[in-house]
């Protein structure tokens, strides 16, 4: 079944209501930006051009782009377009809207083992060390997932891995206070340290999730690999298999800078998964799209508004509705 028939099925069932209900409610609101902008046009695209033309792929094109998919992402994805148009002698716009969804799709769940689960520890602490440049919102992100992982019956652990920056320990130990989760930080501190001793606590406390905040400081690149390698070796010697996940934190309104953001901490450090903040106010959803076709790291979580509660695991289905239902 296509995409598009699954999108049709997700609406038309009676029970679209009840199927994760606030997810679907959550993505169909933290999408509307994006929704409006993008699919809007693609719609009048639809109307302006009865007939599949040079003219209606260029605009294709240049909309595509503008949703911040990404212009090589785009540029595989208009031969694939064609070639899918030229075999199915498709002329009729309105009907290519629907291989447009399929095939723009297929970029992010073909053929592929990336999965957006996270890896939980057998037994003991599930270490996540959380990185990212400062200002996307991985402090907030952190009590996010420590909400998350509480509501769920989860004893959750925060360490403060960001000891230089003024007020950062101060700002997750309030996090911490206001999600009820264990704390360890100390300022001006060596980072691995304070990790090692944090780790040390979560054990003595039993905790299930052990959330690890670290500086992000990209400008400095050596300086930072050093800085997250020492760490990774700190957490191995205590945990041999952790950290289960090392999570990258990108602001979605910051589009392509997001991309570079992803290859440069790649080279870094073993990035497992993304978190993409902000996906509400920016109407470059399709940068979802690009993430994963360009640094082939699935999307773990995605940020769909303030509340502690609109950070959601991020669901391919889900996210088709909330971008394409209007196109049904």
């Amino acid at each position: 079944m296509g995409l598009f028939s699954k999108l049709k099925d997700l609406i038309t069932k009676k029970n679209v209501e009840v199927k994760k209900d606030e997810n679907v409610e959550a993505y169909d609101k933290g999408l509307e930006k994006t929704r409006n902008e993008f699919v809007s046009e693609l719609s009048f695209l639809g109307k302006k051009y009865t007939k599949v033309t040079d003219e209606y792929y260029d605009e294709l094109e240049e909309l595509l782009i503008k949703a911040d998919i990404g212009v090589n992402t785009v540029m595989t994805f208009m031969d694939r377009l064609r070639k899918r148009v030229k075999q199915e002698n498709i002329t009729d716009t309105n009907y290519l809207n629907e291989v447009i969804v399929d095939e723009l799709f297929i970029i992010y769940v073909d053929e592929d083992d990336l999965t957006d689960k996270i890896n939980m520890a057998k037994e003991g602490p599930t270490v996540i060390l959380m990185v990212g440049v400062n200002g996307v919102g991985k402090t907030t992100t952190i009590a996010k997932l420590a909400y998350k992982y509480k509501n769920e019956g989860k004893k959750v652990m925060m360490i403060a891995g960001d000891t230089f920056r003024a007020g950062a320990v101060e700002q997750l130990k309030i996090w911490a206070e206001r999600t009820d989760s264990l704390f360890y930080g100390k300022e001006n501190m060596d980072p691995a340290g304070v990790v090692f001793d944090g780790l040390k606590e979560a054990t003595a406390q039993n905790a299930d999730i052990v959330l690890i905040d670290t500086a992000g400081r990209l400008q400095n690149k050596v300086n930072l690999m050093n800085e997250l390698d020492k760490i990774n070796r700190i957490i191995q010697r205590f945990i041999p298999e952790a950290p289960h996940e090392t999570l990258l934190v990108i602001d979605a309104s910051t589009g392509q800078n997001g991309i570079l953001q992803a290859e440069e901490f790649k080279k870094i450090t073993n990035i497992t998964g993304i978190v993409l903040t902000k996906l509400d106010g920016t109407a470059k959803g399709g940068i979802v799209l690009a993430i994963k076709e360009l640094v082939h790291i699935p999307v773990k979580f995605v940020g769909l508004g303030e509340k502690m509660t609109d950070l959601k695991t991020f669901d391919i289905e889900d996210y088709i509705y909330g971008l394409f239902k209007d196109m049904v």
